[in-house]
């Protein structure tokens, strides 16, 4: 750690943390306010969110003040819907000034999202010093256009040079959720709390908060698979957009007695700690609590997102036989012959473990917060 000279100190009290949108940008976001208040407890920390987002919910369920912009991302399939996006750009812009005014913050970090955007355009203009951290393995858009003005950019894999001036970028990796321990007494909580045999093998599918559809469509055709599997179990978070329905399988006895239905699985330390594989989605938060976690994982990239991020995420992994990836559109017809062939596989398991641990980075967020220090004092 940098020492804190004295007469830097009233100014390191005020910092501006923006963005979010998904849970892949927030997580981050609190986990480095949080590092922040570990070093300097009585420091002043202002979210800047967008409107309507699920920052707005989080972030004050998280212990934090936050302020929304009424941003919001540019229609590419109906450009004639972009003059109200616009308009909600230029308030935004006026409102991200009158922020920065108003609570004088000593450095403004951006963790991508679209209230980013004009919060770090507003704080760079009147000379307050900006940080990016990017989540991704393929730089988003917003970070992509703040990283000519920003005094460093905190990046989680290797080889950005390519989105951003090598001088600025430091390897931090991604802050995770800081309760996620793999443990014998998390694992012996899980057995209990997920209804699980110890004796089986485990798998532990989730598609985010929201669900997904896919995973979910893959996993119902391979009920009659997993139904014979006698020496397998699922831990299933469908997500709370599916649930409902996916219940009414339930109901009809549909689901074999070895899948454990879920919408949302709050106690993902039990998870971790039961799963002997994991099937997800490829977001750049949940890459980094598996690398760091040391768990198999076979990945399947949402096409939905920006630049499609995340299967370049899960190549990233998959190049140094760290992850199996299956694509979105291969999914439903043979995820779960994949699932059920690894996770009887000790020898491919443990290389997956193996191969991933050594891509985690620890203590992300104090490495970040190293980089917010370095910036306030250099200017002194």
């Amino acid at each position: 750690m940098i020492p804190l000279k004295i007469n830097s100190f009233d100014r390191m009290k005020r910092i501006i943390i923006s963005g979010g949108g998904t849970g892949g940008h927030i997580f981050p976001a609190i986990s480095i306010a949080n590092a922040v208040k570990e070093r300097w407890a009585d420091s002043e920390i202002l979210f800047v969110g967008a409107e309507d987002r699920m920052e707005m919910e989080r972030v004050p369920a998280a212990g934090y003040k936050i302020v929304g912009l009424p941003v919001a991302g540019f229609d590419r399939k109906n450009l004639l819907k972009n003059f109200s996006v616009l308009m909600k750009l230029f308030r935004s812009m006026q409102k991200a000034r009158k922020i920065i005014d108003d609570f004088k913050p000593a450095i403004a970090v951006g963790v991508g999202g679209y209230a980013s955007g004009p919060t770090l355009r507003a704080a760079a203009a009147k000379g307050v010093p900006t940080l990016l951290q990017e989540q991704n393995s393929y730089a988003g858009v917003t970070n992509k256009m703040l990283a000519r003005k920003a005094a460093t950019i905190c990046v989680a894999y290797e080889g950005m040079e390519q989105f951003f001036p090598k001088e600025k970028i430091v390897l931090t990796g991604n802050p995770c959720r800081q309760d996620l321990v793999v443990s014998e007494e998390n694992r012996a909580e899980g057995y209990a709390h997920f209804q699980l045999d110890p004796a089986k093998r485990t798998i532990l599918m989730v598609g985010g908060s929201l669900g997904a559809r896919t995973l979910n469509q893959s996993i119902i055709h391979a009920f009659p698979e997993l139904a014979k599997a006698d020496d397998l179990q699922v831990i299933w978070q469908c997500g709370k957009y599916y649930y409902k329905e996916i219940q009414q399988l339930q109901s009809e006895g549909k689901i074999p007695p070895n899948i454990h239905l879920f919408d949302f699985v709050s106690r993902m330390d039990w998870a971790y700690s039961v799963a002997d594989l994991i099937i997800s989605r490829a977001g750049a938060g949940s890459i980094s609590e598996f690398s760091l976690l040391g768990k198999a994982v076979i990945l399947v990239p949402s096409p939905n997102v920006a630049e499609d991020h995340q299967t370049k995420n899960a190549r990233a992994l998959v190049d140094k036989d760290a992850a199996i990836m299956v694509t979105d559109t291969e999914a439903p017809a043979i995820l779960f012959d994949k699932a059920i062939a690894l996770v009887r596989n000790d020898g491919e398991l443990k290389k997956l473990s193996e191969n991933i641990i050594k891509l985690a980075q620890h203590d992300s967020a104090t490495r970040i917060v190293d980089e917010i220090e370095k910036i306030i004092l250099s200017g002194d």
